[in-house]
């Protein structure tokens, strides 16, 4: 087995063992509502001190996201705190990083909230159909009907 294979198998160990996607997606909301933060544009709207909560907000959205992927355990709080502050970039930071960001950073936060740590992985449809045709298969040759 090469290198690259097992540290492949690894990440998908490690990626399994919390909310991912969640956190990923909330870390990359925030991020890009940074970056239109940057945007040399002539629409943007920055409120209170010279924009800070338009800065502050975000950089806490990429610091939940992950809080979220290296502290699973505490994903409940980091969530709900994820999408309050999503929200909150609605009036603080270009309406969301132009509502992009803001719903990269609900729909993170709503994956992380809904993620079940117990829950057995997922059987992919590629395995379940093997598993029912040997079954049958097996089924067939003992004389039973399928």
């Amino acid at each position: 087995m090469s290198e690259g294979a097992g540290s492949r198998s690894a990440f998908r160990r490690w990626r399994a063992d919390r909310p991912f996607w969640g956190g990923l997606l909330l870390a990359l909301g925030g991020a890009e509502i940074l970056l239109t933060m940057k945007a040399s544009m002539k629409v943007v709207l920055h409120v209170g001190m010279q924009g800070l909560a338009g800065y502050l907000l975000p950089a806490l959205m990429v610091l939940l996201g992950l809080l979220i992927l290296f502290n699973p355990a505490q994903r409940l709080f980091y969530s709900i705190t994820g999408v309050l502050v999503a929200l909150g970039t609605w009036p603080t930071s270009n309406l969301g990083g132009f509502f992009v960001g803001l719903v990269l950073g609900v729909v993170g936060s709503s994956l992380a909230f809904g993620w079940l740590p117990d829950q057995a992985p997922r059987v992919r449809r590629r395995q379940r159909g093997r598993k029912e045709r040997a079954a049958a298969a097996a089924a067939q040759q003992a004389g039973e009907p399928a």
